[in-house]
Protein backbone atom coordinates (compact mmCIF):
# COMPACT_ATOMS: atom_id res chain seq x y z
CA UNK A 1 0.00 0.00 0.00
CA UNK A 2 3.01 2.28 0.16
CA UNK A 3 4.51 3.97 -2.81
CA UNK A 4 7.90 3.04 -1.52
CA UNK A 5 9.59 2.16 1.73
CA UNK A 6 13.18 1.58 2.61
CA UNK A 7 14.89 -0.17 5.41
CA UNK A 8 13.33 -0.66 8.79
CA UNK A 9 10.45 1.53 9.92
CA UNK A 10 12.46 2.44 13.04
CA UNK A 11 15.08 4.22 10.93
CA UNK A 12 14.80 8.02 10.68
CA UNK A 13 12.92 9.16 7.63
CA UNK A 14 14.98 11.13 5.07
CA UNK A 15 12.46 13.98 4.99
CA UNK A 16 12.83 14.55 8.76
CA UNK A 17 16.50 15.57 8.56
CA UNK A 18 17.07 19.22 9.48
CA UNK A 19 19.98 20.68 7.50
CA UNK A 20 20.38 23.81 9.62
CA UNK A 21 19.34 27.44 9.25
CA UNK A 22 21.73 28.40 6.44
CA UNK A 23 20.88 25.44 4.21
CA UNK A 24 17.17 25.79 4.91
CA UNK A 25 17.24 29.45 3.87
CA UNK A 26 19.24 28.83 0.69
CA UNK A 27 17.35 25.78 -0.50
CA UNK A 28 14.02 27.23 0.61
CA UNK A 29 14.62 30.37 -1.47
CA UNK A 30 15.48 28.13 -4.42
CA UNK A 31 12.06 26.48 -4.11
CA UNK A 32 10.34 29.88 -4.06
CA UNK A 33 12.20 31.09 -7.16
CA UNK A 34 11.29 27.87 -8.96
CA UNK A 35 7.54 28.22 -8.46
CA UNK A 36 7.15 32.00 -8.24
CA UNK A 37 6.20 32.43 -11.89
CA UNK A 38 3.57 29.72 -11.60
CA UNK A 39 1.97 30.98 -8.40
CA UNK A 40 1.43 34.52 -9.76
CA UNK A 41 0.09 33.34 -13.14
CA UNK A 42 -3.40 32.43 -11.89
CA UNK A 43 -4.18 35.71 -10.07
CA UNK A 44 -2.82 37.63 -13.07
CA UNK A 45 -5.12 35.79 -15.48
CA UNK A 46 -8.18 35.98 -13.22
CA UNK A 47 -7.60 39.61 -12.29
CA UNK A 48 -7.43 40.61 -15.94
CA UNK A 49 -10.54 38.52 -16.76
CA UNK A 50 -12.44 40.22 -13.93
CA UNK A 51 -11.36 43.68 -15.12
CA UNK A 52 -9.63 44.52 -11.84
CA UNK A 53 -7.30 47.47 -11.46
CA UNK A 54 -3.56 46.91 -11.34
CA UNK A 55 -3.62 47.59 -7.60
CA UNK A 56 -6.29 44.93 -7.01
CA UNK A 57 -4.43 42.46 -9.20
CA UNK A 58 -1.39 43.13 -7.01
CA UNK A 59 -3.52 42.32 -3.96
CA UNK A 60 -4.61 39.05 -5.64
CA UNK A 61 -0.96 38.13 -6.15
CA UNK A 62 -0.08 39.05 -2.56
CA UNK A 63 -2.99 36.95 -1.27
CA UNK A 64 -1.88 33.97 -3.37
CA UNK A 65 1.67 34.17 -2.03
CA UNK A 66 0.42 34.44 1.55
CA UNK A 67 -2.09 31.57 1.21
CA UNK A 68 0.47 29.40 -0.60
CA UNK A 69 2.97 29.94 2.20
CA UNK A 70 0.47 28.96 4.89
CA UNK A 71 -0.58 25.89 2.87
CA UNK A 72 3.07 24.86 2.41
CA UNK A 73 3.78 25.13 6.13
CA UNK A 74 0.66 23.09 6.94
CA UNK A 75 1.63 20.39 4.41
CA UNK A 76 5.27 20.11 5.52
CA UNK A 77 5.10 20.69 9.29
CA UNK A 78 1.60 19.28 9.70
CA UNK A 79 -1.10 19.17 12.35
CA UNK A 80 -2.99 16.11 13.62
CA UNK A 81 -4.89 14.71 10.59
CA UNK A 82 -3.57 17.48 8.31
CA UNK A 83 -0.33 17.49 6.33
CA UNK A 84 1.63 14.64 4.74
CA UNK A 85 4.91 16.00 6.20
CA UNK A 86 6.73 15.68 2.89
CA UNK A 87 8.79 18.30 0.96
CA UNK A 88 5.86 19.60 -1.11
CA UNK A 89 5.38 23.26 -2.03
CA UNK A 90 1.74 24.37 -2.20
CA UNK A 91 0.33 27.14 -4.35
CA UNK A 92 -2.62 28.21 -6.47
CA UNK A 93 -3.68 25.32 -8.70
CA UNK A 94 -3.60 26.06 -12.44
CA UNK A 95 -6.12 23.31 -13.25
CA UNK A 96 -9.10 25.53 -12.39
CA UNK A 97 -8.18 28.63 -14.38
CA UNK A 98 -10.55 28.03 -17.30
CA UNK A 99 -13.45 27.19 -14.96
CA UNK A 100 -12.86 30.22 -12.73
CA UNK A 101 -12.62 32.55 -15.73
CA UNK A 102 -16.02 31.24 -16.88
CA UNK A 103 -17.49 31.76 -13.39
CA UNK A 104 -16.10 35.26 -13.00
CA UNK A 105 -17.75 36.25 -16.28
CA UNK A 106 -21.18 35.27 -14.94
CA UNK A 107 -21.06 35.93 -11.22
CA UNK A 108 -18.00 38.02 -10.55
CA UNK A 109 -15.12 37.37 -8.16
CA UNK A 110 -17.58 36.73 -5.29
CA UNK A 111 -19.02 33.71 -7.13
CA UNK A 112 -15.52 32.35 -7.76
CA UNK A 113 -14.59 32.60 -4.08
CA UNK A 114 -17.88 30.99 -3.01
CA UNK A 115 -17.52 28.14 -5.49
CA UNK A 116 -13.95 27.44 -4.35
CA UNK A 117 -14.98 27.38 -0.68
CA UNK A 118 -18.02 25.13 -1.20
CA UNK A 119 -16.26 22.69 -3.55
CA UNK A 120 -13.22 22.50 -1.23
CA UNK A 121 -15.49 21.66 1.72
CA UNK A 122 -17.00 18.79 -0.28
CA UNK A 123 -13.51 17.70 -1.25
CA UNK A 124 -12.46 17.73 2.41
CA UNK A 125 -15.39 15.44 3.28
CA UNK A 126 -14.55 12.86 0.60
CA UNK A 127 -10.79 12.62 1.22
CA UNK A 128 -11.15 9.33 3.15
CA UNK A 129 -12.20 7.73 -0.13
CA UNK A 130 -9.19 9.07 -2.02
CA UNK A 131 -6.76 8.14 0.77
CA UNK A 132 -7.52 4.45 0.21
CA UNK A 133 -6.37 4.31 -3.40
CA UNK A 134 -2.64 3.79 -2.74
CA UNK A 135 -2.92 0.08 -3.58
CA UNK A 136 -3.90 1.17 -7.07
CA UNK A 137 -0.63 3.15 -7.40
CA UNK A 138 2.09 0.50 -7.84
CA UNK A 139 5.37 1.52 -9.55
CA UNK A 140 3.61 0.91 -12.88
CA UNK A 141 1.11 3.72 -12.21
CA UNK A 142 3.37 6.11 -10.28
CA UNK A 143 6.06 5.82 -12.96
CA UNK A 144 3.54 6.75 -15.66
CA UNK A 145 2.26 9.72 -13.65
CA UNK A 146 5.74 11.04 -12.75
CA UNK A 147 6.88 10.76 -16.36
CA UNK A 148 3.78 12.56 -17.58
CA UNK A 149 4.21 15.34 -15.01
CA UNK A 150 7.67 16.07 -16.41
CA UNK A 151 6.55 15.93 -20.03
CA UNK A 152 3.49 18.09 -19.31
CA UNK A 153 5.63 20.81 -17.78
CA UNK A 154 8.05 21.07 -20.70
CA UNK A 155 5.81 23.49 -22.69
CA UNK A 156 5.91 25.77 -19.63
CA UNK A 157 9.72 25.76 -19.73
CA UNK A 158 9.63 26.47 -23.47
CA UNK A 159 7.31 29.47 -23.04
CA UNK A 160 9.51 30.80 -20.24
CA UNK A 161 12.59 30.41 -22.42
CA UNK A 162 10.88 32.41 -25.16
CA UNK A 163 10.12 35.26 -22.77
CA UNK A 164 7.01 34.21 -20.86
CA UNK A 165 4.57 36.79 -22.23
CA UNK A 166 3.35 35.70 -25.67
CA UNK A 167 1.89 39.18 -26.30
CA UNK A 168 5.24 40.91 -25.88
CA UNK A 169 7.02 41.89 -29.13
CA UNK A 170 10.27 40.25 -27.96
CA UNK A 171 8.55 36.90 -27.28
CA UNK A 172 10.54 34.15 -28.99
CA UNK A 173 13.46 36.44 -29.79
CA UNK A 174 16.96 34.99 -30.08
CA UNK A 175 18.03 37.17 -27.14
CA UNK A 176 15.53 35.47 -24.83
CA UNK A 177 16.38 31.99 -26.09
CA UNK A 178 20.13 32.65 -25.82
CA UNK A 179 19.69 33.85 -22.21
CA UNK A 180 17.74 30.67 -21.41
CA UNK A 181 20.45 28.57 -23.07
CA UNK A 182 23.16 30.38 -21.11
CA UNK A 183 21.28 29.74 -17.85
CA UNK A 184 21.00 26.06 -18.76
CA UNK A 185 24.75 25.88 -19.47
CA UNK A 186 25.50 27.51 -16.10
CA UNK A 187 23.33 24.92 -14.33
CA UNK A 188 25.21 22.10 -16.06
CA UNK A 189 28.65 23.61 -15.39
CA UNK A 190 27.92 24.18 -11.70
CA UNK A 191 26.62 20.62 -11.44
CA UNK A 192 29.78 19.25 -13.07
CA UNK A 193 32.66 21.25 -11.61
CA UNK A 194 31.21 22.44 -8.29
CA UNK A 195 31.27 20.84 -4.86
CA UNK A 196 28.28 18.94 -3.54
CA UNK A 197 26.92 22.12 -1.94
CA UNK A 198 27.35 24.14 -5.12
CA UNK A 199 25.78 21.37 -7.18
CA UNK A 200 22.70 21.33 -4.96
CA UNK A 201 22.39 25.11 -5.28
CA UNK A 202 23.09 25.08 -9.01
CA UNK A 203 19.53 26.12 -9.91
CA UNK A 204 19.51 29.10 -7.52
CA UNK A 205 23.04 30.22 -8.44
CA UNK A 206 22.27 29.92 -12.15
CA UNK A 207 19.16 32.08 -11.68
CA UNK A 208 21.18 34.74 -9.83
CA UNK A 209 23.97 34.72 -12.43
CA UNK A 210 21.47 34.67 -15.29
CA UNK A 211 19.56 37.61 -13.81
CA UNK A 212 22.80 39.57 -13.33
CA UNK A 213 23.75 38.96 -16.97
CA UNK A 214 20.25 40.00 -18.06
CA UNK A 215 20.57 43.22 -16.05
CA UNK A 216 23.90 44.04 -17.68
CA UNK A 217 22.34 43.43 -21.10
CA UNK A 218 19.30 45.58 -20.29
CA UNK A 219 16.95 42.59 -20.39
CA UNK A 220 15.46 43.11 -16.93
CA UNK A 221 14.31 46.15 -15.01
CA UNK A 222 14.52 46.69 -11.26
CA UNK A 223 13.20 50.27 -11.36
CA UNK A 224 9.68 49.22 -10.35
CA UNK A 225 10.90 47.55 -7.16
CA UNK A 226 10.56 50.82 -5.23
CA UNK A 227 7.04 51.47 -6.52
CA UNK A 228 4.10 50.51 -4.33
CA UNK A 229 3.83 49.85 -0.58
CA UNK A 230 6.63 48.20 1.34
CA UNK A 231 4.34 46.39 3.79
CA UNK A 232 0.78 45.18 3.15
CA UNK A 233 -1.35 42.78 5.20
CA UNK A 234 -3.91 40.62 3.38
CA UNK A 235 -7.43 41.98 3.78
CA UNK A 236 -10.19 39.55 4.71
CA UNK A 237 -12.79 39.36 1.91
CA UNK A 238 -11.32 42.38 0.15
CA UNK A 239 -13.17 41.39 -3.06
CA UNK A 240 -16.53 41.01 -1.34
CA UNK A 241 -18.22 38.24 0.57
CA UNK A 242 -18.58 34.95 -1.34
CA UNK A 243 -21.78 34.05 -3.10
CA UNK A 244 -22.81 30.44 -3.64
CA UNK A 245 -24.20 29.51 -7.04
CA UNK A 246 -25.09 25.86 -7.66
CA UNK A 247 -23.77 25.72 -11.24
CA UNK A 248 -20.52 27.38 -10.23
CA UNK A 249 -20.07 24.99 -7.29
CA UNK A 250 -20.66 21.92 -9.50
CA UNK A 251 -18.13 23.19 -12.07
CA UNK A 252 -15.57 23.90 -9.37
CA UNK A 253 -16.15 20.50 -7.75
CA UNK A 254 -14.99 18.86 -10.98
CA UNK A 255 -11.82 20.93 -10.67
CA UNK A 256 -11.47 19.78 -7.05
CA UNK A 257 -11.70 16.15 -8.19
CA UNK A 258 -8.90 16.79 -10.69
CA UNK A 259 -6.89 18.52 -7.96
CA UNK A 260 -7.29 15.52 -5.65
CA UNK A 261 -6.02 13.18 -8.36
CA UNK A 262 -3.06 15.41 -9.17
CA UNK A 263 -2.18 16.00 -5.52
CA UNK A 264 -2.35 12.26 -4.84
CA UNK A 265 0.03 11.73 -7.75
CA UNK A 266 2.41 14.45 -6.47
CA UNK A 267 2.43 13.05 -2.92
CA UNK A 268 3.15 9.54 -4.18
CA UNK A 269 5.71 10.89 -6.67
CA UNK A 270 7.73 12.78 -4.07
CA UNK A 271 7.53 9.75 -1.76
CA UNK A 272 9.02 7.65 -4.55
CA UNK A 273 11.73 10.22 -5.29
CA UNK A 274 12.94 10.62 -1.71
CA UNK A 275 12.40 6.89 -0.98
CA UNK A 276 10.08 7.11 1.99
CA UNK A 277 6.88 5.32 2.95
CA UNK A 278 3.56 6.81 1.88
CA UNK A 279 0.57 4.82 3.13
CA UNK A 280 -3.14 5.59 2.89
CA UNK A 281 -3.17 7.48 6.19
CA UNK A 282 -0.34 9.76 5.14
CA UNK A 283 -1.93 10.34 1.76
CA UNK A 284 -5.21 11.20 3.46
CA UNK A 285 -3.48 13.72 5.75
CA UNK A 286 -1.94 15.36 2.69
CA UNK A 287 -5.24 15.57 0.84
CA UNK A 288 -7.02 17.01 3.89
CA UNK A 289 -4.34 19.71 4.17
CA UNK A 290 -4.84 20.47 0.48
CA UNK A 291 -8.60 20.85 0.86
CA UNK A 292 -8.41 22.80 4.14
CA UNK A 293 -5.96 25.24 2.53
CA UNK A 294 -8.28 25.61 -0.48
CA UNK A 295 -11.21 26.24 1.87
CA UNK A 296 -9.41 28.99 3.79
CA UNK A 297 -7.56 30.64 0.86
CA UNK A 298 -10.62 32.56 -0.48
CA UNK A 299 -10.89 34.36 2.87
CA UNK A 300 -7.69 36.20 1.91
CA UNK A 301 -8.61 36.48 -1.78
CA UNK A 302 -6.87 33.39 -3.16
CA UNK A 303 -8.04 30.15 -4.78
CA UNK A 304 -7.61 26.36 -4.79
CA UNK A 305 -4.27 25.15 -3.44
CA UNK A 306 -2.29 22.21 -4.78
CA UNK A 307 1.23 20.79 -4.79
CA UNK A 308 3.55 22.30 -7.39
CA UNK A 309 4.97 19.65 -9.71
CA UNK A 310 7.99 21.78 -10.66
CA UNK A 311 9.15 21.69 -7.05
CA UNK A 312 8.90 17.91 -7.08
CA UNK A 313 11.44 18.16 -9.90
CA UNK A 314 13.65 20.41 -7.79
CA UNK A 315 13.67 17.80 -5.01
CA UNK A 316 14.73 15.20 -7.57
CA UNK A 317 17.47 17.28 -9.20
CA UNK A 318 19.04 18.58 -5.95
CA UNK A 319 18.60 15.47 -3.83
CA UNK A 320 17.60 17.69 -0.87
CA UNK A 321 14.84 15.67 0.81
CA UNK A 322 14.26 17.67 4.00
CA UNK A 323 10.72 18.92 4.56
CA UNK A 324 12.12 21.70 6.74
CA UNK A 325 13.75 23.20 3.65
CA UNK A 326 10.33 23.43 1.99
CA UNK A 327 8.74 24.71 5.22
CA UNK A 328 11.32 27.52 5.13
CA UNK A 329 10.22 28.18 1.56
CA UNK A 330 6.69 28.50 2.95
CA UNK A 331 7.93 31.15 5.37
CA UNK A 332 9.46 32.99 2.41
CA UNK A 333 6.08 32.90 0.64
CA UNK A 334 4.29 34.25 3.71
CA UNK A 335 6.90 37.01 3.93
CA UNK A 336 6.44 37.83 0.25
CA UNK A 337 2.72 38.03 0.92
CA UNK A 338 3.33 40.57 3.67
CA UNK A 339 6.15 42.44 1.89
CA UNK A 340 5.15 43.26 -1.69
CA UNK A 341 8.54 44.89 -2.23
CA UNK A 342 10.20 41.47 -1.93
CA UNK A 343 7.74 40.08 -4.40
CA UNK A 344 8.66 42.81 -6.85
CA UNK A 345 12.35 41.87 -6.52
CA UNK A 346 11.65 38.22 -7.31
CA UNK A 347 9.33 39.25 -10.14
CA UNK A 348 12.27 40.98 -11.80
CA UNK A 349 13.88 37.61 -12.60
CA UNK A 350 13.49 37.28 -16.41
CA UNK A 351 11.19 34.51 -17.61
CA UNK A 352 13.89 33.27 -19.97
CA UNK A 353 16.19 32.62 -16.99
CA UNK A 354 13.41 30.56 -15.42
CA UNK A 355 13.07 28.72 -18.73
CA UNK A 356 16.71 27.67 -18.83
CA UNK A 357 16.48 26.27 -15.31
CA UNK A 358 13.04 24.77 -16.00
CA UNK A 359 14.39 22.52 -18.75
CA UNK A 360 16.57 20.76 -16.18
CA UNK A 361 13.91 20.75 -13.48
CA UNK A 362 11.05 19.40 -15.56
CA UNK A 363 13.27 17.00 -17.48
CA UNK A 364 14.41 15.57 -14.16
CA UNK A 365 10.80 14.83 -13.22
CA UNK A 366 10.36 12.82 -16.43
CA UNK A 367 13.67 11.05 -15.85
CA UNK A 368 12.56 10.09 -12.33
CA UNK A 369 9.41 8.58 -13.79
CA UNK A 370 11.42 6.59 -16.31
CA UNK A 371 13.60 5.31 -13.48
CA UNK A 372 10.48 4.18 -11.61
CA UNK A 373 9.15 2.45 -14.74
CA UNK A 374 12.42 0.54 -15.00
CA UNK A 375 11.42 -1.28 -11.80
CA UNK A 376 8.27 -2.71 -13.39
CA UNK A 377 8.10 -6.34 -14.50
CA UNK A 378 7.14 -6.48 -18.19
CA UNK A 379 7.37 -10.26 -18.59
CA UNK A 380 4.27 -12.14 -19.75
CA UNK A 381 1.83 -9.35 -18.86
CA UNK A 382 0.24 -6.25 -20.36
CA UNK A 383 2.29 -3.68 -18.43
CA UNK A 384 4.05 -2.43 -21.55
CA UNK A 385 0.82 -1.57 -23.34
CA UNK A 386 -0.51 0.06 -20.13
CA UNK A 387 2.54 2.35 -20.08
CA UNK A 388 2.28 3.11 -23.80
CA UNK A 389 -1.44 3.85 -23.78
CA UNK A 390 -1.44 5.93 -20.60
CA UNK A 391 1.49 8.17 -21.57
CA UNK A 392 0.08 8.55 -25.08
CA UNK A 393 -3.30 9.52 -23.64
CA UNK A 394 -1.65 12.04 -21.33
CA UNK A 395 0.18 13.64 -24.25
CA UNK A 396 -3.00 14.39 -26.22
CA UNK A 397 -3.79 17.75 -24.52
CA UNK A 398 -0.11 18.69 -24.75
CA UNK A 399 0.19 17.91 -28.45
CA UNK A 400 -3.24 19.37 -29.27
CA UNK A 401 -4.58 21.77 -26.58
CA UNK A 402 -7.90 22.18 -28.43
CA UNK A 403 -8.56 18.43 -28.72
CA UNK A 404 -11.32 18.44 -26.06
CA UNK A 405 -12.94 21.75 -27.02
CA UNK A 406 -16.07 20.05 -28.42
CA UNK A 407 -16.45 17.55 -25.57
CA UNK A 408 -18.85 18.16 -22.65
CA UNK A 409 -17.47 20.79 -20.30
CA UNK A 410 -17.11 18.41 -17.35
CA UNK A 411 -15.18 15.92 -19.51
CA UNK A 412 -12.92 18.60 -20.98
CA UNK A 413 -12.20 19.98 -17.50
CA UNK A 414 -10.95 16.60 -16.32
CA UNK A 415 -9.02 15.46 -19.38
CA UNK A 416 -7.60 18.82 -20.46
CA UNK A 417 -4.87 18.12 -17.88
CA UNK A 418 -2.35 15.66 -19.26
CA UNK A 419 -1.45 14.61 -15.71
CA UNK A 420 -5.00 13.66 -14.72
CA UNK A 421 -5.57 12.05 -18.16
CA UNK A 422 -2.55 9.78 -17.77
CA UNK A 423 -3.35 9.05 -14.11
CA UNK A 424 -6.95 8.06 -14.81
CA UNK A 425 -5.96 5.88 -17.79
CA UNK A 426 -3.12 4.19 -15.88
CA UNK A 427 -5.36 3.42 -12.89
CA UNK A 428 -8.15 2.10 -15.11
CA UNK A 429 -5.90 -0.11 -17.26
CA UNK A 430 -4.04 -1.42 -14.23
CA UNK A 431 -7.39 -2.41 -12.71
CA UNK A 432 -8.62 -4.05 -15.93
CA UNK A 433 -5.48 -6.03 -16.71
CA UNK A 434 -3.79 -6.63 -13.33
CA UNK A 435 -6.62 -6.69 -10.77
CA UNK A 436 -9.69 -7.83 -12.71
CA UNK A 437 -7.86 -10.77 -14.28
CA UNK A 438 -11.02 -12.67 -15.29
CA UNK A 439 -11.11 -12.98 -19.07
CA UNK A 440 -7.41 -12.22 -19.56
CA UNK A 441 -6.00 -14.22 -22.48
CA UNK A 442 -3.35 -16.83 -21.72
CA UNK A 443 -1.64 -15.90 -24.99
CA UNK A 444 0.96 -13.16 -25.17
CA UNK A 445 -0.13 -10.01 -26.96
CA UNK A 446 1.92 -8.75 -29.88
CA UNK A 447 3.30 -6.01 -27.61
CA UNK A 448 4.61 -8.50 -25.05
CA UNK A 449 5.94 -10.85 -27.71
CA UNK A 450 7.80 -7.97 -29.31
CA UNK A 451 9.84 -7.12 -26.22
CA UNK A 452 13.34 -8.40 -25.62
CA UNK A 453 13.64 -11.46 -23.40
CA UNK A 454 14.79 -10.55 -19.89
CA UNK A 455 15.84 -12.42 -16.75
CA UNK A 456 16.52 -11.04 -13.31
CA UNK A 457 20.08 -11.26 -12.07
CA UNK A 458 19.00 -12.43 -8.60
CA UNK A 459 17.12 -15.35 -10.15
CA UNK A 460 20.24 -16.49 -12.01
CA UNK A 461 22.36 -16.07 -8.87
CA UNK A 462 20.19 -18.66 -7.09
CA UNK A 463 21.04 -21.39 -9.62
CA UNK A 464 23.64 -24.01 -8.62
CA UNK A 465 26.07 -25.94 -10.81
CA UNK A 466 24.25 -28.85 -12.38
CA UNK A 467 20.75 -27.34 -12.15
CA UNK A 468 18.71 -27.93 -15.27
CA UNK A 469 15.24 -27.39 -16.74
CA UNK A 470 13.17 -30.28 -18.13
CA UNK A 471 9.58 -30.06 -19.32
CA UNK A 472 9.07 -26.71 -17.62
CA UNK A 473 10.44 -27.89 -14.25
CA UNK A 474 13.72 -27.07 -12.49
CA UNK A 475 15.88 -29.91 -11.12
CA UNK A 476 19.16 -29.93 -9.21
CA UNK A 477 22.16 -32.06 -10.22
CA UNK A 478 20.74 -35.03 -8.28
CA UNK A 479 17.46 -34.92 -10.20
CA UNK A 480 15.46 -33.52 -7.26
CA UNK A 481 12.84 -30.98 -8.32
CA UNK A 482 13.38 -27.40 -7.10
CA UNK A 483 10.11 -25.52 -6.37
CA UNK A 484 9.48 -22.57 -8.70
CA UNK A 485 7.45 -19.73 -7.19
CA UNK A 486 5.08 -17.82 -9.48
CA UNK A 487 6.05 -14.12 -9.84
CA UNK A 488 3.92 -11.59 -7.99
CA UNK A 489 2.23 -8.79 -9.90
CA UNK A 490 3.85 -5.36 -9.89
CA UNK A 491 7.23 -6.56 -8.66
CA UNK A 492 9.49 -3.61 -8.05
CA UNK A 493 12.64 -5.48 -8.99
CA UNK A 494 14.27 -4.17 -12.13
CA UNK A 495 15.03 -6.80 -14.76
CA UNK A 496 18.47 -6.95 -16.31
CA UNK A 497 18.87 -7.09 -20.08
CA UNK A 498 19.46 -10.72 -20.61
CA UNK A 499 21.30 -11.73 -23.70
CA UNK A 500 24.20 -12.57 -21.38
CA UNK A 501 21.78 -13.80 -18.71
CA UNK A 502 20.23 -16.24 -21.13
CA UNK A 503 23.66 -17.66 -21.85
CA UNK A 504 24.22 -18.12 -18.11
CA UNK A 505 21.04 -20.16 -17.81
CA UNK A 506 21.86 -22.18 -20.91
CA UNK A 507 25.21 -23.08 -19.41
CA UNK A 508 23.45 -24.88 -16.58
CA UNK A 509 21.41 -27.03 -18.94
CA UNK A 510 22.58 -30.63 -19.36
CA UNK A 511 24.40 -31.39 -22.58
Amino acid sequence: MASNSIGNSSQPRPEDKNLGLGANLAYGLQHVLTMYGGIIAVPLILGQAAGLSSNDIGLLITASLFAGGLATILQTVGLPFFGCRLPLVQGVSFSGVATMVAIVGNGGMEAVLGAVMAASLIGLLITPLFSRITKFFPPLVTGIVITTIGLTLMPVAARWAMGGNSNAPEFGSMANIELAALTLVIVLLLSKVGSASISRLSILLAMIIGTAIAYCLGMTDFSKVSEGPFLAFPTVFHFGYPTFQIAAIISMFIVIMVTLVETSADILAVGEIIETKVDSRRLGDGLRADMLSSLIAPVFGSFTQSAFAQNVGLVAVTGVKSRYVVATGGLFLVTLGLLPVMGRVVAAVPASVLGGAGIVLFGTVAASGIRTLSKVDYRNNMNLIIVATSIGFGMIPIASPTFYDHFPTWFATIFHSGISSAAIMAIALNLVFNHLTAGNSDQQSVFVAGTERTLRYQDIALLHDGDYFLNGKLYDKNGIEVPVVAPELHTSTAPVQSRASGIAVAASHPG
